[in-house]
């Protein structure tokens, strides 16, 4: 049997095929040993499809050889490539005793921010080196991310990471390759020059990075749809939610960094790799991260402990940021720390009240500038009135009239009234009274509107968002006062693993307290086996789940379990995700 398995290997002059390894849209990927040199190599053969075409293969070969002249420590090496007359085309690269990206973020779902910021600079540093000689990688994802993870006691660089498969995009994008239905790199990663055949460069990289670093910090892709078409539009239009939205941990500034590096027009992007991980340096530095290899080895090696210990370290570290930020008067940086702490903390009592009187303060400004608005109208609606008014009881001001005034205003000689000693001249004692007597105008006090006080009891007290009246939603918080006037309003609230509640507050004066219960969604669990075997959640026993798609109510926005198939004992741990859908394979 062993035997009939090894034969369906490919057969290499120089390399002895021990097995497959993985399986990847372009080539599939064995374990093999060189004989030469007697180490263990990966081999990455292109499918045969790919390598009937000989435009494909001369390319493959160009950019072989272009990438083996990379050398970086976050580079997989190339050692080989095949020669263009071989039967099999093949790429010999470094063989890594670890996992992908794409499998570490299945297994624990969203990385803390900071950790994923550290996986990132490595990166960086490999697109920096490939970018600088030329070469642009096209095709940044979780699946192209190698990393070698060793635990303790070992010492020194314990963990390893290498970005992988560089212009395997470029090297698809060839006659006769899109035949096949083979899309030209992958839909959610490209940039949208790439979509549409524009100039690629260095900026196509740190879009794809933006990506990458996006799905690590909140858990999800940006841009996501039913079906590639649907994904190549949203990223063609600039469509995907806010990251701090989507998972309030991350916060402002961090989730500001994504949509610079995620901008639609590549002027508008990080100018390359090097400017992108030097602003995450600068928010690492301000967060007090110094050595950020060691948060990525500390998280690897226990990602559960490293966040408990992580969230305390990083509320304290961001309360003291907002308290020097709110001395020096920067209300908004204040506002980002402190939003982002209470985040992580969302019952801690002590930042809510900071919070919501941040909140409360921001608020009576915004009354004072319209108080300050009205005031200013109504003086001024005050003094045109007396104006008005004073012009009427006095008349029109009097001027000396001109020449030709006179000319225009002299009435005819026969209604002229006689000036001799006989006629005398009617004094202003003696003149008749006015017919209509001026009507004075008063200034008038606009009626005081009404003002009533809303006062917030939500469930959960954080990271939920208000949309009034259809207006842009903003983020609230238990405790937390809302000023109305007294017409009818209607107050939409949700969160981002949450369900939609609408609320209508009525048409009146009184102050009130309105009660809002978020109930949080169901997390879908898809399991990936046999039908006719028996499968449960250790953690939750008493939960019926099948294979195939099963709604898994959630308490938080996650939680780590373990599905078990109980006739064979074996076991699949997943990170459920409010929301969205987990696989857990066997």
């Amino acid at each position: 049997m062993e035997a009939v398995a090894r034969s369906r290997l490919p057969q290499l002059a120089k390399f002895d095929v021990i097995e497959e390894i993985g399986h990847g849209g372009m080539a599939t990927v064995y374990r093999a040993t060189d004989k030469r040199l007697g180490r263990e190599v990966a081999v990455k053969v292109i499918h045969p499809h790919l390598r009937d075409s000989k435009e494909v293969v001369q390319r493959f070969n160009t950019e072989a050889r272009a990438v083996a002249k990379l050398r970086h420590p976050n580079i997989v090496e190339v050692f080989d490539v095949s020669e263009p007359d071989e039967r099999e085309q093949y790429l010999v690269v470094e063989l890594l005793r670890g996992t992908t990206l794409r499998k570490l973020l299945q297994k624990d779902g969203a990385m803390p921010p900071e950790v994923a910021a550290a996986l990132a600079l490595e990166l960086l540093a490999a697109i920096a080196h490939a970018n600088g000689a030329g070469v642009v990688h096209r095709d940044i994802k979780p699946e192209n991310v190698l990393i070698e993870h060793r635990p303790p006691p070992h010492e020194g660089d314990r963990v390893v990471v290498k970005l992988t498969d560089f212009g395997i995009a470029k090297l698809l994008d060839a006659q006769g390759v899109t035949s096949t239905g083979q899309v030209l790199g992958s839909p959610a990663h490209m940039a949208p020059e790439q979509i549409e055949g524009g100039e690629v460069d260095a900026r196509a990289d740190v879009f794809g990075m933006g990506v990458l670093l996006y799905e690590c910090m909140v858990g999800h892709l940006p841009f996501e749809g039913n079906n590639p078409a649907q994904v190549l539009r949203r990223v063609l239009d600039g469509l995907y939610p806010e990251a701090q939205k989507e998972r309030p941990v991350v916060g402002a500034r961090w989730s500001q960094l994504l949509d610079r590096a995620l901008a639609h027009q590549p002027d508008a992007r990080f100018a390359d790799a090097n400017a992108m991980r030097e602003a995450i340096l600068g928010e690492l530095g301000r967060l007090g991260v110094v050595a950020p290899r060691r948060e990525l080895e500390a998280w690897l090696d226990d990602p559960e402990a490293y966040e408990k210990a992580h969230a305390p370290r990083m509320i304290d570290r961001l309360c003291a940021l907002g308290a020097e930020e709110q001395k020096a008067g920067d209300s908004l940086g204040a506002a980002a720390d402190y939003n982002r702490a209470l985040a992580q903390a969302p019952d801690d009592a002590r930042l809510i009240r900071i919070v919501a009187g941040m909140q409360r303060a921001q608020a009576r400004a915004a009354l004072a500038r319209r108080a300050g608005i009205a005031l200013l109208l109504m003086v001024g609606l005050g003094a045109a009135a007396f104006a008005i008014g004073r012009i009427v009881r006095n008349g029109a001001p009097r001027t000396q009239p001109t020449a030709s005034t006179v000319a225009q205003i002299t009435p005819p000689p026969s209604a002229v009234p006689s000036t001799s000693a006989s006629a005398p001249v009617p004094s202003a004692s003696t003149a008749p009274a006015p017919l209509i007597r001026p009507i004075v105008a008063t200034p008038t006090q606009p009626p005081k509107p009404v003002e009533r006080t809303i006062t917030l009891d939500l469930a959960p007290p954080m990271g939920v968002r208000l949309v009034l009246d259809g207006a842009a939603p903003q983020a609230v918080s238990a405790g937390q006062s809302l000023t109305l006037d007294g017409k009818a309003h209607t107050l939409s609230f949700d969160c981002p693993v949450c369900t939609t509640v609408e609320k209508d507050v009525g048409v009146g004066a009184d102050s009130q307290t309105l009660v809002v219960r978020l109930s949080i969604k169901d997390a879908t669990l898809d399991i990936r086996g046999d039908v006719g075997r028996t499968y449960q959640i250790a953690e939750h026993p008493n939960v019926p789940v099948h294979a195939g798609v099963n709604p898994v109510a959630m308490s938080g926005e996650y939680e780590s379990v373990t599905v078990r198939q109980m006739e064979t004992g074996a076991t699949v741990p997943v990170r459920l995700h409010a929301g969205h859908a987990v696989q857990a394979a066997f």
